[in-house]
């Protein structure tokens, strides 16, 4: 967490990070010019460079969609979620390096602007052979453009949560237009059985997993069971999350209450409940933990007084509070939420 945005803020994890993707790509493309090389003697290095930075870009991508179901999955994988931003950025360099050369081939040598080109070459949509695929590759550029240069947390910031994680849910649209794109376009010109197998089976494991993950979810989202509550007869039905006994200590349950993912966080003798969804990425704070009497979201490391939902002092960030009782070894929540920063005293375990 920082209090001021600098335009780089690497520390020694993230150097490590960035070494290990660059050097990654690097080694891809390198083996991919290589090895294509030796299969088609007779393609130019310049054919050599459009196919291999494609592929290696087209890999990335499969690995930034992965992240993020495969830590819903198993919580190991959530130490590739801090950087993810860092990997994104990188598919789209490599991505963009595969468009100039592409339109440089194939649209700067007419007489006619590279992009009108681009977007007017193509016959139609009535055979396969004319389907326009090179602007489907155009509009997947511009959308990871867009998510690239948002990146920073001074957009995630000024643009709001909600907001920048709706632009960035734009990936699986470019995802779309890129299956497409290389449906229509490299498997026109390969004809090859096993190039069409491995994109069947690119696009059904980013499915596959996201499928697993969601389902997952809807567990968590199990409602609670209502109880009329014994404070005034005209409030709102007190929730019964679970047992005191189900929740580990410094750890919480995750339960949907009132439309709202609530995280029900026990700590010593203590039991206080907050909004589920962390200000910084929405992430889950209830699959965090308390340490340092604070919690601490999984995915960035974003921290939480447990009792106000207020990131400690100079931080600003704040989530919704909701009212906790303790009966007869039962955790009750009451549905509606109070305004994020409010504290409410937490309810004692007997």
């Amino acid at each position: 967490m920082s209090t001021a945005y600098r335009t780089v803020g690497w520390n020694r994890q993230k150097r490590r990070y960035d070494t290990v993707v660059a050097c990654g790509a690097g080694a891809m493309l390198v083996t991919l010019v290589a090895g294509g090389s030796l299969v088609n003697p007779n393609a130019t290095i310049e054919t050599l460079l459009i196919r291999s930075l494609a592929i290696t870009a087209f890999i990335l991508l499969h690995v930034v969609l992965s992240i993020g179901p495969l830590c819903r999955i198993d919580r190991r994988f959530l130490p590739l979620l801090y950087n993810r931003r860092h990997l994104g950025v990188t598919m789209f360099v490599v991505a963009l390096s595969h468009g100039v050369f592409s339109i440089v081939q194939f649209h700067a040598l007419g007489n006619r602007h590279p992009l009108v080109s681009l977007l007017t070459t193509s016959g139609g949509i009535t055979t396969v052979s004319d389907f326009p695929f090179q602007p489907l590759g155009l509009a997947a550029l511009v959308i990871l453009f867009l998510m690239a240069a948002t990146s920073h947390d001074f957009w995630l910031h000024n643009l709001t949560a909600p907001v920048w994680k709706t632009l960035h849910m734009g990936v699986y649209v470019a995802y779309g237009f890129i299956v497409v794109h290389v449906a229509f376009g490299a498997l026109q010109s390969e004809r090859s059985a096993w190039l069409a197998g491995l994109l069947g089976v690119g696009a059904a494991w980013i499915v596959g997993i996201h499928l697993v993950a969601g389902t997952r979810e809807r567990k968590t989202d199990r409602p609670g069971t209502p109880r009329v509550g014994a404070a005034a007869p005209a409030a709102a039905p007190l929730v019964d999350v679970c047992a005191v006994a189900d929740i580990p200590d410094t750890r919480a349950v995750v339960r949907c209450i009132g439309g709202e993912r609530v995280a029900v966080f026990r700590y010593g003798q203590c039991v206080s409940a907050i909004s589920n969804v962390c200000q910084h990425q929405n992430g889950p704070l209830g699959e965090g933990k308390i340490l340092n009497g604070c919690v601490v979201c999984p995915w960035h490391g974003y921290e939480y007084l447990p009792d106000s939902g207020a990131s400690p002092p100079p931080f600003t960030e704040k989530v919704p509070t909701f009212v906790v009782e303790v009966r007869n070894g039962r955790v009750l929540v009451d549905p509606r939420p109070h305004p994020p920063g409010t504290r409410l005293e937490p309810a004692r375990i007997p």
